[in-house]
């Protein structure tokens, strides 16, 4: 995934302790990796279930 074009989230916070994610698109896949540390790689979902990933974060039933 290093042709994606990586793009942090607008709801990313400022200052040393902010958490962050970045995504990266590719034509199959949606990249996700933390913006602070992006050498330790990320993980793709297909597209069509990126959206649902996203849901599952704001209504806060994601277990992070």
């Amino acid at each position: 995934m290093t042709d994606a074009a990586w793009r942090k989230s607008s709801r990313s916070t400022e200052g040393t302790s902010a958490q962050c994610v970045e995504v990266g698109r590719l034509a199959e896949v949606i990249g996700v990796r933390d913006s602070k540390r992006p050498e330790v790689g990320h993980f793709t979902l297909p597209r069509e279930r990126f959206a649902g990933f996203v849901q599952r974060i704001k209504d806060d039933t994601l277990d992070l």
